[in-house]
């Protein structure tokens, strides 16, 4: 498998999604890529902005792509395992009214406010365009992935996406150096990081919604304006999943999953609600 590197270069940086946005990088299934993106506020240092292409289109989270993977297809699943993430020195967080928390970070630690927290960095947009013409925003996350902002995708985990256009046409970004589940404030530690990621094509799988493996757990995706609506989303996606990798019925999977799943709130501040659903492995025995 090949290692392709992209460098920090606003020819391969943009702030939307578009399926006709040409790929930058074409790969073949099983591949990772290397790559590099400014804070979602296009800032590489604290006081130093990172120039968009288009800035009158880029006004959305920076996000290296798009990759095309050779011979993805419509209804296949993309499986984007992430391979490493790594923050930059600095950090910021935001809050209303207008205020912000400078974060230096070191290590797996980052310091502000006088207070320090544990770092579990990861990308909070990891994503495909929809399959529909014209400029789409990078705020809300959709069945094909976008600004997830779940915590748990940290290096290590691997994340499948129902594919909405041929190629896939993948991109991601928007560093997080840590979170909590909601992203209460609509931010994060937002920083500049260094990534890499491994795309493959699953004909295997069928999804309508994003799944992901973390460690020791399956995680199951909800997204709609309303928060119970984004449950039972999450929760469907959860019983089908028990179905396939348990071999339940659909009623023992509910009654089961009433048992041992738990739903959490991913976050609340994407114009739509995001809710996962979470299967540890030493649930059922």
């Amino acid at each position: 498998m090949a290692l392709h590197e992209l460098p920090l270069d606003a020819s391969v940086l943009h702030g939307y999604f578009s399926r006709e946005l040409e790929p930058v990088v074409s790969i073949d299934p099983g591949d990772s890529v290397r790559f590099s993106t400014p804070n979602a506020g296009w800032r590489v240092g604290r006081n130093e902005p990172f120039e968009a292409r288009s800035p009158e289109l880029d006004t959305g989270h920076a996000l290296a792509g798009p990759i095309e993977v050779r011979g993805a297809r419509v209804g296949q699943v993309l499986a984007i395992t992430v391979e490493e993430v790594v923050p930059g020195p600095w950090g910021v967080t935001f809050t209303e009214p207008p205020h912000r928390i400078d974060w230096e970070l070191e290590g797996d630690v980052g310091c502000g406010t006088g207070r320090s927290v544990r770092l579990a960095p990861f990308l909070g947009v990891l994503g495909m365009p929809p399959d529909e013409p014209g400029v789409h925003s990078t705020i809300p996350p959709r069945r094909c992935g976008g600004n997830i902002d779940c915590k748990e995708l940290v290096a290590g985990s691997t994340l499948y996406l129902p594919i909405p256009v041929d190629g896939a046409r993948f991109s991601a970004g928007d560093g997080h150096a840590a979170q909590g589940d909601g992203e209460v404030s609509g931010t994060a530690i937002e920083a500049p990081v260094v990534a890499q990621l491994a795309l493959d094509v699953r004909d295997d799988l069928k999804l309508e919604w994003p799944i992901a493996r973390v460690g020791g757990a399956w995680l199951t995706f909800g997204f709609d304006e309303h928060l119970g609506l984004a449950a039972r989303i999450a929760v469907d996606g959860m019983l089908d999943l028990m179905e396939r990798e348990h071999g339940l019925s659909r009623p023992d999977a509910l009654g089961l999953a009433s048992v041992v799943v738990d739903l959490r709130v991913t976050q609340v501040v994407n114009q739509v609600l995001g809710v996962h659903a979470v299967l540890r492995d030493d649930a059922l025995r």
